[in-house]
């Protein structure tokens, strides 16, 4: 396979991140067990069986298992046999890797999402250091609705196109892993390995705080805020501009608990109630 088909939206240099973010990999210190068993790996749209394959072998090196493919352009990706070579002895992650149609399906119960691009995002959530959005989701592992661990999402894009704008602005967060300008070159699994590894890298425990939203709740309270808005005239859907775009920005830097979520879809039910009267 030629290198070009292995670039995607993650490309950057290997050399020069491990330069400016080493990491020991013979470390004797273990991250908690809800890291790896809540983060998933998203691969939106990826156009080659290979990448999949390899990126299963990079997950299990790392100590994850959990891989989502949305929408592969090969409707069975994880079965070709480019995949299972690729894999090369992580056949157990790449058989129970789910395929799902969209991101909203392989985000829904996320807590806390990183969307990884090359390119800068007029909008869209915040935009972090690839090791400082891990550490942040780190602190969603514990998040979860009844005790159980929070999910947590790295989301990577299509081999030559990468993420849509709509795709990043699903996410919590948006990372960029630092490149050499003259030769920013990283495969998709290779992208996958170097999230993995700063995922699982450990870090001090944070503080309990509040429940967060999950993606789907916080997806839900979007559209009653939108149908809201339409009905008090503040928004036009024929033109819309940048208004729901900007809003979600503005909610992404503030991280919301599943509580606000509530308030906030209290107020756009009030809204809609009080229209119709």
């Amino acid at each position: 396979m030629s290198p070009d088909r292995l670039r995607g939206d993650t490309m950057t240099s290997l050399s020069t991140f491990c330069k400016r973010f080493p990491l020991d990999l013979n470390s004797s210190s273990n991250p908690s067990d809800d890291v790896f068993a809540s983060t998933r790996f998203v691969l939106v749209e990826p156009s080659h069986p290979g990448n999949v394959g390899a990126a299963a072998r990079a997950l299990k090196t790392m100590g994850f298992s959990r891989l989502i493919v949305v929408a592969p352009k090969i409707a069975f990706v994880t079965r070709e046999p480019e995949a299972v070579a690729m894999a090369s002895g992580a056949d157990d992650v790449l058989a129970s890797a789910q395929v799902v149609e969209t991101l909203a399906d392989a985000l829904n119960g996320v807590h806390w999402s990183i969307a990884l691009t090359a390119r800068s995002r007029e909008y869209g959530p915040p935009q972090m250091a690839p090791r400082a959005a891990a550490e942040k989701a780190c602190e969603f592992t514990g998040q979860g609705q009844g005790g159980s661990p929070g999910a947590i999402a790295l989301v990577f894009g299509n081999e030559r196109v990468g993420l849509s704008n709509e795709d990043v602005e699903r996410c919590s967060a948006l990372a960029h892993i630092p490149a050499n300008p003259a030769y920013s070159s990283l495969n998709l699994a290779q992208a996958v390995a170097l999230l993995g590894r700063a995922d699982a890298t450990p870090v001090t425990t944070a503080p309990a705080s509040p429940p967060s939203a999950s993606s789907d709740e916080i997806e839900g309270m979007y559209t009653h805020l939108e149908q809201a808005l339409v009905a008090l005239d503040f928004l036009d859907p024929a033109n819309p501009k940048k208004l729901m775009s900007r809003l979600r920005r503005l909610f992404s830097r503030s991280g919301l608990e599943h509580e606000e979520v509530n308030i906030l879809r209290g107020i756009a039910k009030h809204i809609l109630l009080k229209i119709k009267r």
